[in-house]
């Protein structure tokens, strides 16, 4: 449907949700009221409620009969997985509750990027019987070999199938003509080992982009033709890396103590140091060693504009730490002027012309970069996929 949008409810539109909800008003206790609107007209309604600082859950959601069917519910569930996302403070967990007889409100939860982690009993008959989902913020994997079916009637079997903590239930599928559930076994990492190997991969990585920085200053310092600024920028790349080496070491030092919540904040630092202070710096003055070492143009010149093409195409790759944040303006910017550093100060250092605003341009650009990843772009940007578990290939 074209022409519509999920936002908050207004103050004044809180009255008119009561058509939505069957003629009964909307939850008590609502944090969150969000509507689904086209041309003036609320066509669904989303609320939920945060019991604690942790924990936000969708208490209901309604559609007008004559706009069913046509992703009006999907999108009020994308938009409230977004602003719970937005929220301050650790990110807390979505989750609802809907009787284990309420397929179409199952079906919707699963497609909304829910998963069924619990069976809950709220009575004593068969009939107090409900399925705890929750919203998946992260990519989990799942054991391809490990997922069956089971009827949506066969309500022992699903209580026994949702017993292991490590399954769930992902998706809901026709079986003869009647409806089933699909149960996945997701697999069970081990954080610490994964931040245990996180952490020596980056002490080794930078480990050796500073052997190889310093290799390349004890050149610098016994050519007397080499730029002085390009020394000093080699050598704020060797205090850069030496930096991330005790960022990383800090890391571990954390994993040791099982302080492991302030891991992934200590990592981020580490890696943005060890790019921007250390790599960047050591690839761009490669085209400019080479030109003192060489003397020739043409070949100074292709030299610098395939790292050059080289860096660009790593910059808008999914490997780069960019790609992990946002973007801005202010962000392309500094990229273009990195990603095209290569080549001018190739021709710089060729055609002798001092050198000292290019050295400088670039320290201002990688030390822009690095403020704007460190203080200004928060946590790394999750995947906005609404199905958050694949198959390990």
């Amino acid at each position: 449907m074209d022409g519509w949008s999920a936002r908050d409810a207004r103050d004044d539109e809180l009255p008119l949700l009561t058509d939505l909800f069957e003629g009964e008003p909307p939850p008590p206790g609502a944090a969150l009221t969000l509507v689904a609107v086209h041309d003036g007209r609320l066509l669904g309604c989303a609320t939920a409620e945060r019991p604690a600082p942790g924990h936000v859950r969708l208490t209901a959601i309604a559609v007008r009969p004559d706009a069913r069917r046509r992703g009006v519910a999907l999108r009020l569930l994308d938009e409230l997985a977004s602003r719970v996302a937005e929220l301050p403070g650790p990110r807390p967990l979505l989750s609802a509750v809907v009787e284990a007889s309420d397929i179409p409100g199952a079906g919707l939860l699963l497609k909304g990027g829910f998963v069924g982690t619990r069976v809950l009993r709220t009575g004593g008959d068969a009939d107090g019987l409900c399925l705890h989902f929750q919203h998946k913020s992260r990519v989990e994997y799942v054991d391809p070999d490990a997922r069956y079916l089971v009827p949506c009637g066969a309500r022992e079997q699903l209580v026994e199938s949702l017993a292991p903590p490590d399954q769930a239930v992902t998706a809901l599928v026709p079986l003869s003509g009647r409806l089933a559930f699909e149960i996945t076994r997701f697999e069970q990492d081990d954080p610490a080992a994964l931040q245990s190997g996180e952490a020596a991969a980056g002490i080794a990585f930078s480990g050796a982009i500073l052997a190889a920085i310093t290799f390349l200053l004890g050149f610098a310092f016994t050519s007397t033709r080499f730029p002085d600024d390009v020394r000093l920028l080699l050598i704020g790349a060797t205090f850069a890396t030496v930096l991330s080496l005790i960022v990383y070491a800090s890391a571990s030092g954390e994993l040791a103590r099982i302080r492991s919540n302030s891991f992934a904040r200590i990592m981020k630092y580490g890696n943005i140091l060890s790019e921007y202070g250390g790599v960047l710096p050591f690839v761009i003055s490669l085209p400019v060693t080479y030109a003192q070492a060489s003397g020739d143009r043409w070949s100074t010149t292709v030299l610098a504009a395939l790292l050059s093409v080289g860096l660009g195409w790593y910059e808008w790759s999914e490997f780069s730490i960019a790609h992990r944040y946002r973007k801005s303006a202010a962000d392309l910017v500094l990229t273009a002027f990195t990603v095209l550093s290569p080549l001018t100060g190739a021709a710089v250092v060729a055609t002798e012309v001092t050198s000292w605003p290019w050295t400088v341009s670039l320290a201002v650009a990688l030390l822009g970069r690095t403020w704007l990843y460190l203080f200004r772009r928060g946590a790394e940007e999750g995947t906005s996929a609404r199905r958050q578990w694949q198959v390990r290939e």
